[in-house]
């Protein structure tokens, strides 16, 4: 965390990103869109810089704007398929178990850019529960960074948006969640230069305390 960064947040609602924030699939992510990359003759590094927290079909739009849409759109459901197949290697973020049990009475939502499918096995290859609430890529018309998730979350919650803290670990997310006006914890690595409200390296630094009016209040290890 930078020096600038708040020592606690508070908030009403957390809304939670999943890969990368919950959940390290990197690997994974890696073996099927390396794969993908191959198969267009792009460079893999150029689409794993792309690939975080956006829908597949967001992520080929970006890197081949010329391509037609149903072909990403075909192209994303294969590769949601053999994304939900491969949970080799998928693992809990260090803290997240313990951080979603501290937020268990506290309003919360998944809202990820995976299908049901693909976070429910990834939430289960890494032993957490899942949420009540989850925003998927079912629930929504536009991928991140486009705030519909958040905001769809929110509404679902009746929170306002301004009482809301996002956590989020990619570019993406990042910007999603800002743009709907919340309040954003970056988590681990891809997220520490991305002007976040606040950074941790990861959930162990987080510790839940609860606020004189019920608010969760996130205290942020310095």
């Amino acid at each position: 965390m930078t020096d600038a960064a708040p020592v606690e947040l508070a908030a009403r609602a957390l809304l939670l990103d999943m890969d990368g924030t919950l959940v390290n699939s990197d690997a994974a992510v890696e073996r099927v869109w390396r794969g993908w990359a191959a198969e267009q003759g792009l460079d893999p590094d150029r689409v794993l810089a792309v690939v975080h927290g956006r829908q597949g079909y967001a992520t080929m739009a970006a890197l081949l704007p010329d391509r037609p849409m149903e072909l990403n759109h075909a192209d994303n459901r294969r590769l949601l398929a053999e994304e939900t197949a491969d949970t080799t290697g998928i693992v809990a973020i260090p803290g997240a178990a313990a951080f979603l049990a501290a937020i268990s009475a506290v309003p919360h939502a998944l809202v990820t850019s995976a299908d049901r499918a693909l976070a429910e096995a990834r939430m289960t290859a890494a032993e957490l529960p899942m949420p009540t609430l989850r925003v998927t890529a079912e629930s929504v018309t536009a991928s991140k960074p486009d705030p519909e998730g958040f905001l769809k979350a929110a509404a679902d919650l009746g929170v306002p948006v301004a009482d809301c803290v996002v956590l989020e670990d990619s570019e993406a997310g990042v910007n999603a969640g800002l743009a709907a006006g919340m309040r954003v914890l970056g988590v681990g690595p891809r997220a520490r230069t991305l002007g976040a409200t606040a950074w941790v390296p990861d959930l162990t630094a987080v510790t839940v305390l609860r606020g004189a009016d019920g608010d969760a209040v996130l205290r942020l290890a310095g």
